[in-house]
Formats: C-alpha cells, sequence, structure tokens
C-alpha cells in the first residue's frame, strides 16, 4: 500500500520515525526500538537515510525490510540524492521492491563535510522525477513549516514544495516545528499554491535541553515563549524537562488533530516509551 491511500479514511493518520544505529553498533538494537512500536500500531514507519556511505544505506533498506516483513508496519525509508547518484538509487529502489517495500521519502538531505555529496540529482525534485519515472513507489517528500533554512523567503519556499509535488510526491511530512500556529498558516499557503496532497505534522518531543538546541540550530526552528519558559525553567533537570516536553507535545498534536490535520508524524528518536505514552494519551481524540 502507498503511504497516500492510508489518508481520507475518517481518522488523523499517525506514524513514526526511526534512525538506524550507529555504525559501532550491530543493527539488531533496532528491535528493542520496534518492539516498544508495535504494540501502538503506527500506520507507517519512517527509517532515516545518513550521508555515511553505502553501508549506512544499506542498514536503512535492511530496517525498513525488517518494519514491512517481520512487524509487518508498512515502512518509508529515506532516500537522499545528496548522498546517492543514480547507480545507487537504482540498487536502493531494486533492494526495497525486494524486501517489499514500497514506499519512499524523496529527499535533497543535509550535506555532511566529511562525505563529498553526489551530483547526479541536483534537488529533490530530480529524485522526486526520477523515482516516479521508474514506477512501482508510493512517493513522499519533506516540507518546512517556516520555510528551508536555505530558501530566500516563504513565496519561494512554497514554489518548490510545489515543484516536488507537480514532480511526483503524493504525501508530505513537514519538519519540526513548535508552534501549530505556524503550521496552520503554511497549510493556508499550501492550498492557496495548489498543493492538495496529504501533509503530515512532523512532531519532536522536547526531551534534553542541547538536542532541541541543535535540533533548532540545525532547522531554524522557532521557540514559542511557552517553550522557552520550559526550558528556562526545566531546562537543567533533565527529568522534568522530559515531562514538560512530552506534556508540551502531546498539547501541541492534540491542538493539530482539533485543527483537522491529515496526520502526525513522530520523530521518536528511538525512544519508544515517549512513543507509547504520546500514542496512547492521543488514542481517543485521533479517533473523534
Amino acid at each position: 500500500m502507498h503511504i497516500s491511500q492510508l489518508f481520507g479514511q475518517g481518522r488523523t493518520v499517525f506514524s513514526c520515525e526511526v534512525f538506524p544505529p550507529k555504525a559501532t553498533s550491530p543493527v539488531d538494537t533496532i528491535y528493542r526500538t520496534l518492539d516498544g512500536l508495535k504494540d501502538i500500531r503506527p500506520d507507517f514507519i519512517s527509517v532515516t537515510f545518513g550521508a555515511g556511505g553505502s553501508q549506512v544505506n544499506q542498514t536503512t533498506r535492511e530496517i525498513a525490510g525488517i518494519i514491512q516483513n517481520q512487524y509487518h508496519i508498512p515502512a518509508m525509508a529515506h532516500l537522499t540524492c545528496v548522498a546517492a547518484g543514480r547507480a545507487e538509487v537504482d540498487e536502493m529502489l531494486a533492494g526495497l521492491a525486494e524486501d517489499g517495500v514500497e514506499n519512499v521519502l524523496a529527499l535533497r538531505g543535509d550535506i555532511n563535510p566529511n562525505v563529498p555529496p553526489k551530483t547526479d540529482f541536483a534537488h529533490a525534485s530530480d529524485l522526486v522525477a526520477y523515482i516516479r519515472e521508474k514506477g512501482g513507489f508510493g512517493i513522499s517528500a519533506a516540507c518546512y513549516p517556516e520555510g528551508h533554512v536555505e530558501s530566500p523567503d516563504l513565496v519561494s519556499d512554497i514554489r518548490h514544495l510545489k515543484e516536488k509535488v507537480d514532480a511526483g510526491a503524493q504525501h508530505l511530512v513537514s519538519q519540526l516545528f513548535f508552534d501549530n500556529e505556524d503550521f496552520f498558516r503554511f497549510l493556508e499557503r499550501c492550498r492557496i499554491a495548489g498543493i492538495s496532497v496529504p501533509i503530515e505534522a512532523g512532531i519532536m518531543p522536547v526531551l534534553s535541553k542541547s538536542s532541541i538546541q541543535r535540533m533548532v540550530s540545525l532547522c531554524g526552528a522557532s521557540m514559542p515563549r511557552k517553550l522557552t519558559r520550559i526550558l528556562a525553567r526545566y531546562g537543567d533537570h533533565p527529568d522534568a524537562l522530559r515531562e514538560a516536553g512530552i506534556a508540551y507535545a502531546i498539547d501541541q498534536i492534540s491542538d493539530l488533530i482539533a485543527g483537522g490535520v491529515d496526520g502526525i508524524h513522530l520523530y521518536t528518536m528511538n525512544d519508544p516509551n515517549v512513543a507509547r505514552r504520546i500514542a496512547e494519551s492521543i488514542a481517543a481524540i485521533r479517533a473523534v
């Protein structure tokens, strides 16, 4: 099943993201995360794709196959053109098809200064179009409620997003954000621009002060005063910040669902306990 077919069924889609273990860890350490996620039955699970070379990307394929075939949950494998040329893309797609994985999230990807970027695809839209030509895959793409950090303005950002959709993206997953009004304004801009595909809201729970500051610096997400107060009060108290961060994420998701969002994509950071707490808290809300 293609991910886009999950939408329009009368309930909010709920999905999760996991990332492959570090190169120094065996791939089977992902089972702890997946064992914890299987009971909450997300509609699909995505697996990130690294810029660290073929071994990292082979692990993405392997984990996606495990999710699809051992856990019987639809899997979506990330694929970045900064880390893969045509040959690598062809190899990845062939392997995914062999494993029964039908969905790909096509991205440009972050440039790793220690790994020379591939140059076959200049933009994510080029990769989307290439995968569409190959056929057989549901294609998703990323979007940025506050604009991509490299975009000169929001108008340009929406124009580039429309290019990805016109190239064949059937579903969009947003970058993390902390102010729902930013997301709702973004949705309005998308619909005005003629972007009608399902758009999932990407939510990352604030679990540590250092990690969230690093993510904000990378993606440019703004920090609303409510969250700034939480970090100021609990930032040096890890247990308290974890509880406050989970509560903030649940409140954020509840408001998004009330606003009619197509779906919630939870960045789990491979922490199944947090994902379970959030999923259980919103279960009744999703069903309405």
